[in-house]
């Protein structure tokens, strides 16, 4: 079954590419993914802006290989570092320019205020290298390995005030080796997400998960599988 079987009929159809706004602070490999997935034609959206917060980080580089503009929120006239207020205040404008559909957090590392992300032009997802709800917060794979846990993997979910507690709507699981380590789990999370986050944009663009999970219909909730979908993927 194709991803086309899986729309519901009765959706309308998007007239563009859908308008993906993306967040980073580091290497920016999964934006990387995202436009090499553009550039091979396998996802109808747009990447029409990144924001940094860091201007060393590599995927400014990433954005601008690609023609993509690029907003860098690092530091302010005076060359200090900006405080989040400052911060949100300049990306709030920018999105705001940019119009995007949907905002990706890809490895962006600062804390973002409740009333940023209330008022946000667009639904944010982020990547977190666990399967939540379990192991909120920082230092996933050391904990998972503490835990003597069997399986491990990473979540997108909807951004909310509540730090990754947002709608969970996809998860990459494996399995994991009594041998393990953080350094290699956090190797294997990282290839599952270059995988998770093209195919869950995909659902996205193609309506088959909705943008906005608060507002699904009676008649769309009887139709949609059981949040999240998961992927299994082989360690």
């Amino acid at each position: 079954m194709s991803v086309d079987d899986l729309k519901q009929p009765s959706q309308q159809q998007r007239t563009g590419p859908l308008r993906i706004a993306v967040l980073v602070s580091g290497n920016g490999s999964n934006l990387q993914v995202l436009i090499d997935a553009i550039q091979a034609g396998a996802l109808p959206i747009e990447v029409v802006g990144v924001i940094s917060n860091r201007d060393d980080a590599y995927a400014i580089t990433r954005a601008q290989q690609a023609h993509i503009p690029v907003a860098v929120l690092s530091h302010t006239d005076s060359g200090k570092r900006m405080g989040i207020k400052t911060f949100e205040t300049h990306a709030s404008a920018q999105l705001v320019a940019w119009q995007p559909d949907l905002i990706i957090l890809a490895g962006f590392m600062r804390v973002l205020s409740a009333a940023f992300i209330n008022n946000s032009t667009a639904t944010m997802i982020n990547l977190h290298p666990a399967l939540l709800p379990a192991y909120k917060g920082l230092n996933t794979h050391q904990r998972v390995i503490q835990a003597g846990e069997r399986y491990h993997g990473c979540s997108i979910h909807v951004v909310t005030a509540e730090l990754d507690a947002g709608q969970v709507l996809t998860q990459a699981l494996l399995n994991v080796n009594p041998k393990d380590t953080a350094d290699r789990l956090q190797t294997q999370v990282q290839s599952m997400e270059h995988q998770l986050l093209p195919w869950t944009v995909l659902l996205l663009a193609k309506g088959i998960l909705p943008l906005n999970t608060n507002k699904i219909s009676a008649e769309a909730k009887s139709y949609l599988p059981t949040l999240p979908l998961r992927l299994f993927l082989e360690s």
